[in-house]
């Protein structure tokens, strides 16, 4: 858990202290879930590889929820930092583009961290309900912005505007304006189709992977994915235009 401080303000002893023992917390609760998966999370269980016992670790997590939301959000951060790595190491190969490179930085973070992955991805906590415009969805969304970045890198707004969606219904178009966020750097409602359009590509390849169903082509996933990822990310530039009217 964070603590609120003051900008230069060096915490005390007992917060720094505090917060040590937070993360030992969620370093256990992070080995429970690779060892038993996310949906036999317990804090009993927590507590006792920790020495504590569970009315002390409420002192730290007054609730399962607080657990898993901290749970949620570090795994969202880590993969949002293997993207982001990914993204950067990408400079090194022009012959790639770096949104592909960040979708397989993606795909890497899940293969290696399944069941955090599933934590995120899988089938719902019973009764755990993020905090809505929480750290959780502040994570995720650190995340989409790498990939919206290099999805879109060179254009302008007004050629997103223009982008080719003439599948969609103006109501939808109008429903994905009303969602989008106040301020310049809004996504117009087209590049936002496609940007959902996207997740769910990378998304889903990537989950069918990491829960088994594409098995069957052993070693060849990965020239699978890069492929599918190359085709999608080429597919969506060719969408927009490289001027308003196009």
């Amino acid at each position: 858990m964070s603590t609120d401080e003051a900008p230069g303000v060096r915490p005390t002893l007992r917060e720094r202290r505090r917060a040590v023992a937070a993360q030992e917390i969620v370093g256990a609760a992070e080995s429970h879930i690779v060892e038993h998966g996310p949906h036999a999370l317990s804090l009993r269980a927590v507590a006792r590889s920790l020495g504590m016992t569970v009315q002390a670790l409420y002192h730290y997590f007054p609730s399962r929820d607080d657990l898993v939301t901290a749970l949620v959000t570090k795994a969202y951060d880590d993969l949002a930092d293997a993207v982001q790595a990914a993204t950067d190491a990408a400079r090194d190969d022009p012959d790639l583009p770096a949104m592909v490179i960040a979708t397989e930085g993606y795909r890497r973070w899940a293969i290696d961290h399944p069941e955090r992955f599933q934590l995120l991805y899988g089938a719902p906590l019973r009764h755990y309900h993020a905090p809505v415009d929480g750290p959780t969805t502040e994570a995720n969304r650190r995340m989409g912005a790498v990939f919206e970045r290099e999805l879109f890198r060179g254009f302008t707004r007004a050629e997103l505007a223009a982008a080719d969606v003439r599948s969609l219904s103006p109501a939808f178009l109008t429903a994905l304006d009303g969602m989008a966020p106040p301020g310049p750097d809004a996504l117009p409602a087209p590049a936002t189709a496609l940007m959902l359009s996207v997740w769910g590509y990378v998304h889903g390849m990537v989950a069918l992977e990491v829960f088994g169903h594409t098995g069957f082509l052993g070693t060849h996933q990965a020239e699978l994915y890069r492929m599918a990822m190359r085709n999608l990310y080429e597919d969506v530039r060719r969408r927009i235009p490289a001027t308003p009217g196009g």
